[in-house]
């Protein structure tokens, strides 16, 4: 099979190789973090930056491993990973304790994994409380009460 691509493609698709390796715990920092699992192909993809004509976006370190340097990372993939979290972070907070919320209202035995109508309406009522509060205010009348409940 033969594939041809653009630089601005290829630079496209190392973007991506890169994006994927660092939802998967991989830190173009450190060599060790790269998941086995994905290595072989990021490495193919990575060599291949040079003749793609984007030989200025891969390093190799001192084993000889291709890696994303900072012309990828900075940039355009930052901003998309900073977004990544951010809104990985507040989707996360705000599920968790609406959960912990409605599991409270209703006692831990009678939260199942199928909701009755009553409850998807007050979960989603929670919810709404959350992200209207963290919305206006961040996290800055977030409080957590050591030991438990106060």
């Amino acid at each position: 099979m033969k594939v041809s691509f653009t630089a601005k493609e290829y630079t496209r698709l190392l973007e991506l190789v890169h994006l994927g390796l660092w939802v998967t715990g991989s830190r173009p920092d450190d060599p060790a973090t790269m998941p086995e699992r994905y290595a072989e192909i990021a490495q193919k993809t990575y060599a291949l930056a040079e003749p793609f004509g984007c030989a200025d976006l891969v390093e190799t370190d001192v084993n000889g491993q291709l890696f994303p340097n900072e012309k990828l990372t900075d940039g355009p993939v930052r901003d998309k990973i900073d977004q990544f979290v951010e809104d990985a972070f507040w989707s996360e907070l705000v599920t968790r304790l609406t959960e912990r919320d409605l599991r409270s209202e209703l006692g831990p035995t009678k939260l199942s994994d199928e909701l009755d109508d009553a409850q998807t309406q007050r979960l989603d009522e929670i919810e709404d409380g959350y992200w209207r509060e963290f919305e206006s205010k961040g996290v800055d009348h977030l409080v957590v009460l050591r030991g438990g409940r106060g």
